[in-house]
C-alpha cells in the first residue's frame, strides 16, 4: 500500500500504454507482499477498522518504514518495467511474478511487552469479574497474535494460568460455599451459577487467545488447551475443598431422593450439576458411588414394605414404575455410564432379592385368575434378573403338575377328565404363546409336565381319551362342524403323545371303533380315516394295521351284502321280505367278542341260514361264527295313536317280538324264550320299560329289574318321531366289557414282554439280571414296574426258555 502511495504522482506516460494493466499488477503486488509477511486477512482488517479519530493503529509487524518503502518501491519499478515486458511479448507467453521477503525482521517498540501484559491482564480480570473490557477484542486478539509471533506465548500461557488459578481460589473459598448455614437447594443453585459463569468466562478468554491455543498449544502436546487448563484447575481445587465437594454432592443426592418420594424438582439443575461433575472427571469417584449406595438403601427398604403390604400384581406394577422412573432420570440428567450398575441395583433390590416370595405369593393365583397383563409383566421384569426365566420356568412345571395331578388322580372327575385336559393345556399354551414370548424353555417344560402328571394314574387316562374320541366321532355329535372336530382331534393327538400306555388307548379305541362301524353310528367316514391317518403318522403302520383291517373288512361286508341280495333274487330265495345285512369280521383284526348263544324266532333263522350257505359256497374252508351281540333291527310297530318304526338292538328284537303272541310276560319267561344272558337281558328289559322310549311297561315301578317283573306292551306309547332310536344301549359300555378290555391289554403287555426277553436273551446269550432289566425298559413302550419284569424271567425259566447260571444265581443263560 505504501508503494501505491509513493509512485502515484509518476508520468503514466512512460508506461507503455495501458495504465489500467500498471494498476492491476500494483494491486496484486501489495496483496502479495501482506501474505507474505505474514499478516493475516483477519489482522489487517482489524487494524484499518480499529482507528481512532480517522488514524490507523500502528502495525508493529511493519518496521522499519524507510527500508520497507525502499523495497517496495524497488519491486514497483521492476514490475512496471516488466510489465512492458508482457505488454511486448508475443500472445501466448507466460511470465511469473516473484516476490521477496524483507532482509530484516520486524521488531516490537520499546516495553510492548510489558504494556501487552498489563492489557490482557485487565481483560481478563475483567471478564472474570463480569465488568466491561477497555479495550475492544480485536484489538486483545491482534495483541496476543503478535506476542506469540515474537516467542513470548510460554510467558503469555503461564500468566493466563496465573490468573484463571487466582479466580478459582478466591471463589471456592467464599464462605457462602463454606458455610453450613445455607439451605442445600440455594447452595447447588449458587454453585451452578457459578459454573455457569465460569464456562462462560472461559469461552470468552479462550477467544482472545484463541491464537495461542491453536499454534503454541498445539506445537506442544504437554500442555493443556485452554479450556482443558481453566477444567484442570476448577476440578483440582473443587476437589480438594471436601466441604464444598460434599455438600454438592450431598444436596444432589437429596434433590434426587425428593423426587424419588414424588415431589417436583428442577431437574434443569440437576442436569447442569451432573454434567458439572462428568466435565471435571468427578463423576463416579465422588458422585456415582454415594449416588448407588443411596438407592440401594432406599429400594431395599421400599421392597420390603411393599412385599408386605401389596398383592402381587400391584407389587409388580409398583416395581414397573421405578424402573420407568429410573430410565427417566438416566434420559434427563444421569451420566450414560450410571445405566448398567443403576438399573442392576434396582432390579437386585426390587427383584432378585425377592424373586421367590413373588413366585411362591403370586404366581398360582395369576395363573388361575387368567391374569394375562400381569403375567406378561411377570415374564417381562423376571428376564431382567439373573435365574429369573429358570425360577419363573420351574414354579410354572411345578403348578402345572400340581393342577395336572388334580384333574388326573380324581376318580369323580372322570366324565370330564379329557375335556378339562384340552381346556388346561389351551390355557397353558396360550400363556406360554402370549404372555411369555414363546420362550422355548417353557414350551418344553409345558410338555415335560404335561406327559408326568397325566402317567400319574396308569392306563386310566388313555381309555379316557379313547372314549372321548369315540363320543366325537359318532354320529348325533350336533352344532360341531368338520373344521371344528378335526381340530379337536389334533389337541387330542398333543394329549396321546404324552400317554406311555398307548396299549390301553388301542384296545379301547378298537373296541369303540368296532361299535361304530358294525352298529353305524359312525359321524363321518372321512373323519374316521382321518384320525386313523394320526394315529398311523404319530406311532407307525403296524399300530393302525389292525385298525385298518376293520375297514376293509367293512368294504368287504359291502360287496358280499351286494351279491347276496342278487343270489337271492335270482334264486327266488324266501327271506320273508326281510333286508338283511351281515358284516363279515376277521377275527384278528376285530376285538374278541366272547361266543354268544340266543334263541332266534323263525322270521330270522331262515335268512340267516340262506345266507351261511351262501357264503360257504363262494368261501369253502372258512368258518361262520354268528355273534348277535352288536346286531341291530328296524322293527315296525303299531300303536293306538298310529304304526312307528323302532331301531333296536338285536335283543331288544328278541324281547319285542315276543310280544306278538302275549300282551303280559313275566322277567322268567323272557329269559327262557331268548336265552340271553341274565346281566344283558336285565340292560335290554331297563331300556325298554324304564328308558324315555317306554314301549313296553313294568310292573311294579321302578328303575331296577328283579326277579317276578312284569312286562306289558304299552299301546298308548306316543312320541312326534315316526322313526325312533331305542339301541343306544349298545354303546354304552358295560362294567364286563371294561374289565375284558384291560384283562387283554394285561395280557397282551404279558406276551410283549415274554417275546422281548426272550428276543434279548437270544441275541446276548448270557446276561446279568439288572442289564435284562434295563434293556427290557428300553424296548418296552408301556410303563411296566421291575416287579413285573421279574415275574415274566421266572415265568420263562420255569417254561424252559431259559436259565440261571450255576455258579452266579444273578446271571441268566439262554436255552436254545
Amino acid at each position: 500500500m505504501s508503494a501505491a502511495k509513493k509512485y502515484k504522482p509518476m508520468d503514466t506516460t512512460e508506461l507503455h500504454e495501458n495504465t489500467e494493466n500498471i494498476a492491476a499488477c500494483l494491486k496484486k503486488a501489495e496483496s502479495a507482499a501482506a501474505l507474505m509477511m505474514g499478516r493475516s486477512a483477519f489482522a489487517a482488517q482489524n487494524m484499518n477498522s480499529a482507528s481512532t479519530n480517522g488514524e490507523r493503529l500502528p502495525n508493529f509487524s511493519k518496521l522499519g518504514s524507510s527500508h520497507g518503502e525502499i523495497r517496495s518501491a524497488s519491486t514497483t519499478s521492476n514490475l512496471l518495467n516488466r510489465t512492458g515486458a508482457i505488454h511486448n511479448s508475443k500472445p501466448g507467453d507466460v511470465k511469473k511474478i516473484v516476490i521477496k521477503n524483507f532482509k530484516d525482521k520486524p521488531t516490537l517498540p520499546d516495553n510492548y511487552s510489558e504494556d501487552t501484559y498489563v492489557k490482557l491482564e485487565e481483560a481478563v480480570i475483567a471478564i472474570q469479574l463480569s465488568k466491561p473490557i477497555k479495550y475492544s477484542l480485536e484489538e486483545l486478539y491482534q495483541a496476543v497474535v503478535n506476542m506469540c509471533s515474537h516467542k513470548m506465548d510460554a510467558q503469555l500461557y503461564t500468566k493466563l494460568k496465573e490468573l484463571t488459578e487466582q479466580h478459582v481460589k478466591r471463589n471456592i473459598k467464599l464462605k457462602e460455599l463454606t458455610g453450613g448455614s445455607m439451605d442445600k437447594l440455594v447452595l447447588l443453585e449458587k454453585i451452578n451459577n457459578w459454573w455457569l459463569s465460569f464456562c462462560q468466562q472461559m469461552i470468552m478468554i479462550r477467544s482472545i487467545f484463541l491464537y495461542m491455543d491453536r499454534t503454541y498449544v498445539l506445537q506442544n502436546s504437554f500442555i493443556h488447551s485452554i479450556w482443558d487448563m481453566g477444567l484442570d484447575l476448577f476440578r483440582i481445587h473443587f476437589a480438594q475443598n471436601s466441604v464444598v465437594q460434599k455438600r454438592t454432592v450431598d444436596g444432589l443426592l437429596a434433590l434426587i431422593e425428593k423426587e424419588r418420594q414424588g415431589a417436583s424438582v428442577d431437574r434443569g439443575l440437576l442436569k447442569s450439576l451432573v454434567r458439572m461433575l462428568c466435565d471435571l472427571q468427578i463423576y463416579s469417584s465422588s458422585f456415582e458411588e454415594k449416588f448407588l449406595d443411596a438407592t440401594n438403601q432406599l429400594y431395599k427398604a421400599e421392597s420390603q414394605r411393599m412385599m408386605q403390604d401389596l398383592e402381587v400384581p400391584g407389587y409388580l406394577q409398583h416395581v414397573s414404575m421405578r424402573l420407568a422412573e429410573e430410565h427417566e432420570r438416566l434420559l434427563h440428567y444421569l451420566d450414560s455410564s450410571t445405566k448398567h450398575p443403576l438399573i442392576y441395583n434396582v432390579e437386585k433390590e426390587l427383584l432378585a432379592e425377592h424373586l421367590t416370595a413373588i413366585l411362591q405369593k403370586g404366581l398360582d393365583s395369576l395363573l388361575e385368575d387368567n391374569r394375562w397383563v400381569e403375567l406378561t409383566l411377570l415374564y417381562s421384569l423376571l428376564s431382567r434378573v439373573k435365574n429369573g426365566t429358570s425360577e419363573l420356568c420351574g414354579n410354572f412345571n411345578g403348578y402345572i403338575k400340581k393342577k395336572g395331578r388334580t384333574i388326573v388322580i380324581d376318580p369323580e372327575k372322570d366324565k370330564s377328565m379329557v375335556q378339562d385336559l384340552l381346556e388346561f393345556k389351551d390355557k397353558m399354551d396360550y400363556i406360554v404363546r402370549n404372555c411369555f414370548a414363546r420362550n422355548e424353555k417353557f414350551t418344553n417344560s409345558l410338555r415335560e409336565a404335561f406327559e408326568f402328571f397325566i402317567n400319574q394314574r396308569a392306563n386310566k387316562p388313555a381309555e379316557l381319551i379313547a372314549k372321548y374320541v369315540d363320543m366325537k366321532l359318532r354320529s348325533g355329535n350336533k352344532g360341531t362342524t368338520d373344521e371344528e372336530l378335526e381340530k379337536t382331534l389334533d389337541k387330542i393327538m398333543v394329549l396321546f403323545r404324552f400317554i406311555h400306555g398307548k396299549d390301553v388307548f388301542e384296545a379301547f379305541y378298537k373296541k369303540d371303533l368296532a361299535k361304530r362301524l358294525l352298529v353305524g353310528k359312525s359321524a363321518s367316514v372321512d373323519s374316521e380315516k382321518s384320525m386313523l391317518s394320526k394315529l398311523k403318522q404319530e406311532c407307525g403302520g403296524g399300530f393302525t394295521s389292525k385298525l385298518e383291517g376293520m375297514f376293509k373288512d367293512m368294504e368287504l361286508s359291502r360287496d358280499i351284502n351286494t351279491a347276496f341280495r342278487g343270489h337271492a333274487l335270482s334264486n327266488n330265495r324266501d327271506v320273508h321280505n326281510l333286508d338283511l345285512c351281515v358284516s363279515i369280521l376277521t377275527m384278528g383284526y376285530w376285538p374278541t367278542y366272547a361266543p354268544t348263544e340266543v334263541t332266534m324266532p323263525p322270521q330270522l333263522i331262515n335268512p340267516q341260514q340262506i345266507f351261511n350257505k351262501f357264503y360257504l359256497e363262494k368261501h369253502s374252508g372258512r368258518k361262520l361264527q354268528w355273534q348277535p351281540t352288536l346286531g341291530n333291527c328296524m322293527l315296525r310297530a303299531q300303536f293306538e295313536g298310529g304304526s312307528k318304526e323302532l331301531l333296536v338292538s338285536l335283543f331288544q328284537a328278541l324281547v319285542l317280538l315276543l310280544f306278538n303272541d302275549k300282551t303280559v310276560l313275566n322277567y322268567e319267561e323272557i329269559l327262557a324264550a331268548t336265552m340271553i344272558e341274565d346281566g344283558e337281558l336285565r340292560r335290554t328289559l331297563q331300556s325298554l320299560a324304564c328308558g324315555r322310549a317306554r314301549v313296553i311297561t313294568k310292573t311294579p315301578k321302578g328303575r331296577e329289574i328283579e326277579d317276578g317283573d312284569q312286562f306289558d306292551f304299552n299301546n298308548e306309547f306316543t312320541n312326534k318321531l315316526f322313526r325312533i332310536k331305542i339301541n343306544q344301549i349298545q354303546m354304552k359300555e358295560t362294567n364286563e366289557e371294561q374289565k375284558a378290555t384291560e384283562e387283554r391289554v394285561f395280557q397282551d403287555r404279558q406276551y410283549q414282554i415274554d417275546a422281548a426277553i426272550v428276543r434279548i436273551m437270544k441275541m446276548r446269550k448270557t446276561l446279568s439280571h439288572n442289564l435284562l432289566i434295563t434293556e427290557l425298559f428300553n424296548q418296552l413302550t408301556f410303563p411296566v414296574k421291575p416287579a413285573d419284569l421279574k415275574k415274566r424271567i421266572e415265568s420263562l425259566i420255569d417254561r424252559d426258555y431259559m436259565e440261571r447260571d450255576k455258579d452266579n444265581q444273578n446271571q441268566y443263560n439262554y436255552v436254545a
